[in-house]
């Protein structure tokens, strides 16, 4: 009987254990994860101050790689829009220039090069969250990731401080980069274009001759050509942008 009471009693107080320590455990096990310390010194720096959900700015530096259930993808929609809105104002304010010259230097300052360019400058590519392979395969420094995850912070900073500051952070980056050349020369493709048309030459066509590396890493090799006149290659990240190098080397080649 004594032997049955104490089992009774082991049982018992094991239950109660259980359940004592059940949520106290199940909590450590789903603990969100936080920001590095390192990580949260970079945002702060860029004026995004009082962060409290740490899970959309993990969300915003993490890259599909990484196998997590978010990435940065749905924010980098967003920042796309809001760095659009940003730079059309910017650009409406200081200049009077016509609609075509305004969209002209638009489209360059929100290019994914540009985006890329501003990440490297402000320090980016350390605290973006990859896959192993992926970084392995240099997606902290492939343009295509660094434009996006720019784009996905500004989606992040609307989001959690308003469109104002983020504008403020905006122009803080963009500075140097409204107030220099990007934009005004002419794009590559439209001035073959229109040297074409104006020596009397077939359009130009492009035409791709190599794909290589990853997804996330990929490289474009274009080969752009003119009928009667000759070709000329580029390698770029993306086919708009080998597209457009291999237009300034048939312009510096040939015009």
């Amino acid at each position: 009987m004594v032997d049955r009471w104490r089992r009774r009693m082991d049982q018992a107080l094991d239950m109660v254990h259980s359940r004592a320590l059940g949520p106290h455990r199940g909590h450590l096990l789903n603990a969100p994860e936080s920001l590095p310390p390192e990580t949260r010194d970079f945002l702060t720096g860029l004026g995004i101050a009082g962060i409290t959900d740490d899970g959309l700015w993990l969300e915003a530096l993490t890259h599909g790689s990484l196998g997590t259930p978010r990435n940065y993808e749905r924010l980098e929609f967003l920042g796309d829009r809001v760095l659009g809105l940003v730079i059309a104002e910017w650009l409406h304010e200081q200049s009077d220039q016509a609609e075509g010259k305004l969209s002209q230097r638009l489209n360059a300052l929100v290019s994914r090069e540009m985006c890329a360019h501003q990440a490297r400058e402000i320090g980016l590519p350390p605290h973006i969250r990859l896959g192993k392979q992926a970084r392995d395969d240099g997606g902290a420094d492939s343009d295509n990731i660094l434009g996006d995850v720019m784009e996905a912070l500004l989606g992040a900073s609307f989001l959690t401080l308003g469109f104002e500051p983020t504008r403020l952070i905006v122009r803080q980056i963009w500075a140097d980069a409204v107030s220099g050349h990007a934009g005004h020369r002419k794009h590559p493709k439209s001035a073959l274009q229109e040297w074409a048309a104006g020596n009397r030459r077939k359009v130009p066509t492009y035409e791709v001759v190599n794909r290589s590396g990853p997804d996330h890493a990929a490289v474009f090799t274009i080969r752009v050509s003119i009928k009667g006149v000759g070709e000329a290659e580029a390698s770029g990240p993306s086919k708009q942008e080998a597209e457009k190098r291999a237009a300034a080397v048939f312009m510096e080649k040939f015009a």
